[in-house]
């Protein structure tokens, strides 16, 4: 970490700057440039970097750790300021911001040269004789254009050569589900088949307006020269194109030109998924995994920057699935580079919402992928983050119950769940001290107080009670939040807290916390997960309610017995841990027991042992 001394010598460098627009630049020991960032004043951004570390992110922790020293660049503007921050990053790829590399390069469509063509993707040229198509920018586009000329004219996308193999083995699936012509069955004339190629160039280059008209045109033609077969022909290939137009509608959506761009998080990693449309089609999609990116909105404007500055083609609509930082000074930004207006959207409800969310779903299976987890848990912690308004998805939560019967035997339980899953491990168990009777508040209050006061002794260790969740869920309403929220005001925690609501089926209904109610039920991934975690927290307090209740049950039999009070039974039920093991227990072992004598202990011996008449 950073030398105490050379923190102090930073902050006393960036105490002196002026409260004034610029770019300020953070080099390593090794002169290297690692981050580089922008800020309406200068002295008040840059000398937060060297205050405590408490107030850091891991990711700014990790960089200020590195940072042996720093220079600035003054503008006339937060906006300057922002132009130049981008510049300065897409020229110098700074380690600790988010790293864009315009490393799409180009793709081509390849036809062989041969009697039987076959249609293929490439990335680049080769001196093979075959013909190429392009270049195109995008992979994805690319691929997409291949599959679906080979699905619509039934080309083989196989690796048999023709007409070597034309006889020689039985046709593969395709054939029989009508992706394929089947040229290996020899049912399919040299002539046909290239026909069928040209077409399908055809269709790649001119798209499935052009060709539809073009094979209706044919199958006109066809139908009047009473060339039956082949109109039918024709037709089945129209259907295939409109078939795959429908298809494509799914993506389809009601704005002409925009990018739609979402973020996912999970524990250890983020995804940034960006859907181009254009002409209202899905017409390409990027995938940009990264790190941790700590704070959302920085990190979206991060990314805007970087993104944008490396694209030559700039929609005059960018939709978001959430804010940015800096939303009016992107947007001013955006225009001025692409000379035309650029309006940043972060949709409420309706069509665009659920394109957003269609995409932070497949920024959220990319983070899975990387992490390890389901897509599910990956949506659902980031979608909780989300609803409850917190900067980061809770990887670390807490969960607490309280549970007795009519007063009686009071307890609690705590549960945790770690990126989503129950961290059985750390789940713990609390028996009720200070209150007497039923009150879930006061009880809430103290296992609480106890939990931070073990914190605060532990906290060195980072694990266990020494570790602070991300979130804290009671299973109750606005009156345990009420009740809980002192107690982290009296250790100065800054813990996100909220309650767990039922209905009257029992079921989990809201969250709610100081400033009311939030609804999840229209929130399928992050409800299920509230759900889990409170039919979780219930079933651990319950079950220990149910064992102290038992354990009392066997406490009040001994006590039946003379000469055992309260105190005595419960001593002897913790030393012996079962009643089966008192009874089973000699009377030189019940005499040595704590707090028995041996006229006690003869007196248990002989309850467990009546003489025989």
């Amino acid at each position: 970490m950073l030398q105490e001394e050379k923190r102090r010598e930073l902050r006393k460098k960036a105490m002196n700057l002026p409260l004034h627009p610029g770019v300020y630049i953070m080099h390593n020991k090794a002169g290297e440039i690692i981050y580089i960032g922008k800020a309406k004043a200068l002295k008040n951004r840059v000398s937060q970097y060297f205050g405590s570390e408490k107030n850091h992110e891991e990711k700014v922790r990790q960089m200020v750790a590195h940072v042996d020293w720093f220079e600035y660049i003054l503008t006339d503007s937060e906006f300057e300021a922002l132009v130049l921050e981008a510049s300065l990053i897409k020229q110098h790829t700074p380690k600790y911001n988010i790293l864009l590399k315009d490393d799409k390069g180009y793709h081509y469509i390849r036809i062989t040269r041969e009697a039987w063509p076959r249609l293929s993707q490439a990335k680049q040229i080769a001196d093979d004789g075959a013909t190429y198509l392009g270049p195109y920018v995008s992979s994805w586009a690319t691929k997409e254009s291949v599959d679906e000329a080979l699905k619509i004219f039934r080309l083989p996308d196989c690796n048999r050569r023709f007409p070597q193999d034309i006889g020689k083995k039985r046709p593969c699936l395709n054939y029989y589900i009508k992706q394929c012509c089947a040229p290996c069955l020899g049912k399919i004339s040299e002539t046909e088949y290239r026909e069928l190629v040209d077409e399908a160039i055809d269709f790649v280059q001119g798209g499935s307006a052009q060709s539809v008209k073009q094979l209706e045109k044919k199958m006109l033609e066809a139908s009047e020269k009473l060339q039956f077969e082949r109109a039918a022909r024709l037709r089945d290939r129209l259907q295939a194109i409109r078939r795959m137009a429908d298809r494509q509608k799914v993506v389809a959506n009601s704005v002409e030109e925009q990018d739609v761009i979402a973020l996912a998080q999970g524990p250890a990693a983020a995804c940034f998924q960006v859907f181009r449309y254009q002409d209202a089609r899905l017409c390409d999609r990027e995938s940009f995994p990264m790190g941790p990116v700590g704070e959302p909105e920085s990190a979206r404007r991060e990314f805007l920057e970087l993104y944008y500055s490396i694209r030559s083609r700039i929609p005059p609509r960018v939709t978001l699935d959430a804010p940015a930082e800096n939303m009016d000074l992107l947007e001013q930004w955006l225009t001025q580079k692409s000379g035309h207006a650029v309006h940043l959207v972060v949709p409420q409800k309706g069509e665009q919402a659920k394109l957003a969310e269609m995409v932070r779903s497949n920024a959220a299976e990319q983070v899975a992928q990387t992490t390890g987890r389901t897509v599910r848990e990956t949506s659902a912690l980031d979608e909780l983050g989300r609803l409850l308004g917190l900067k980061n998805p809770p990887q670390y939560i807490e969960s607490y119950d309280i549970s007795n019967l009519a007063g009686e035997d009071n307890v609690a339980g705590m549960v945790v769940f770690e990126n989503g899953r129950p961290l059985k491990s750390a789940y713990r168990k609390f028996k009720i001290k200070t209150v007497a009777g039923q009150d879930d508040y006061g009880s809430m209050h103290e296992v609480l107080t106890r939990r931070f006061q073990e914190y605060v002794q532990h906290q060195d260790e980072g694990e266990g009670f020494g570790r602070l969740p991300d979130l804290i869920l009671l299973d109750g309403g606005k009156g345990q939040v009420s009740a809980v929220r002192p107690v982290l005001e009296q250790f100065d925690l800054q813990i996100p807290l909220f309650g767990m609501v039922k209905d009257n089926s029992h079921r989990t209904r809201a969250i709610t916390g100081d400033g009311g109610e939030i609804a999840i039920n229209s929130h399928r991934a992050a409800f299920t997960l509230v759900s889990g975690i409170q039919d979780e927290v219930h079933r651990w307090a319950i079950g220990y309610h149910r064992q102290s209740r038992k354990k009392h049950a066997f406490a009040s039999s001994l006590t039946q017995i003379e000469g055992i009070g309260e105190k005595r039974a419960k001593a002897l039920l913790h030393h012996f841990r079962t009643v089966a093991a008192i009874q089973d227990a000699t009377l030189e072992e019940l005499a040595t027991a704590p707090d028995m004598t041996r006229p006690a202990a003869q007196k248990v011996y002989e309850h467990f042992h009546p003489a025989a008449e």
